[in-house]
């Protein structure tokens, strides 16, 4: 049986977020698996050292990207066209969970406003540039697969933006796939949950619950987040896997709280 590695040599992808965690496993995995990736995000050195780890074959190319902001966007894309001419992945994945443990009534409007600028304003913004590219391209269409959370549906305590953006993705993903109808672009999402990267570390030795405790969590290889989203992206697009949800098998999460 086919795993689709075959299909997909030669198509191109954006993964945001490329240069650690989820965004760094599954660039990988898109490269392995034939494709041309682009690496963004904020660090440089961390999209160098993902494009190291690749290894063999065409070098990924790095483009430092802040996706908060419109120009950085624009000009990213800009790289994506003069270099391939053309798009048919982009894994929206660049985001930030904000300072941990701090209460709502607490939480600065700055903190507010940085995640709420990267993980919901950043998604827009790559989605729309990505949008222009994928409608303009000749043969016209492509993929968006945005990275959720189990937060998309279920809070941790002392979470208020971090919850309320992977909110607003599932809403962004939704109008998403209803407007790409017409230019042959599908989109869906993958909601993970504690998949074992530098976010997760704390887990092991406990985090916040719903009844006040502090617990340990089972966490998964963050290569099954990656070989979700390689299979979701394999697909020809007259079909979408629409909401994907990976988790460790016994995380507190189905009956959470």
């Amino acid at each position: 049986m086919s795993d689709g590695r075959v299909s997909v040599v030669s198509k191109v992808a954006v993964v945001t977020g490329a240069g650690s965690g989820i965004g760094r496993a599954v660039a990988l995995e898109l490269l392995e698996a034939g494709w041309s990736v682009v690496l963004a995000g904020r660090r440089e050195e961390a999209l160098a050292e993902t494009a190291r780890l690749a290894g063999g074959g065409p070098p990924a190319p790095v483009v430092p990207t802040d996706v908060a902001d419109p120009a950085r966007v624009d000009a990213l894309f800009a790289a994506v066209r003069k270099r391939f001419g053309r798009l048919d992945l982009l894994f929206n994945n660049a985001g930030s969970f904000g300072p941990r443990g701090v209460p709502l009534e607490d939480l600065a409007y700055e903190d507010w406003r940085s995640v709420v600028d990267t993980n919901l304003t950043g998604a827009f913004l790559c989605a729309q540039a990505a949008f222009r590219l994928m409608r303009d391209q000749d043969p016209r269409g492509g993929r968006i697969i945005n990275n959720g959370s189990v937060s998309a549906h279920a809070p941790r305590p002392d979470s208020v933006a971090y919850t309320a953006t992977k909110h607003a993705v599932t809403g962004l993903t939704k109008s998403l796939s209803l407007d790409g109808r017409r230019y042959d672009i599908a989109c869906g999402q993958i909601d993970v949950g504690n998949a074992a990267t530098e976010m997760t570390e704390r887990m092991s030795v406990g985090v916040p619950q719903a009844s006040g405790e502090l617990v340990a969590e089972p966490v998964m290889d963050v290569a099954d987040v990656a070989r979700t989203v390689r299979h979701m992206a394999s697909l020809p697009l007259a079909a979408n896997v629409q909401f994907a949800t990976v988790m460790a098998t016994a995380m507190p999460y189905i009956g959470r709280g």
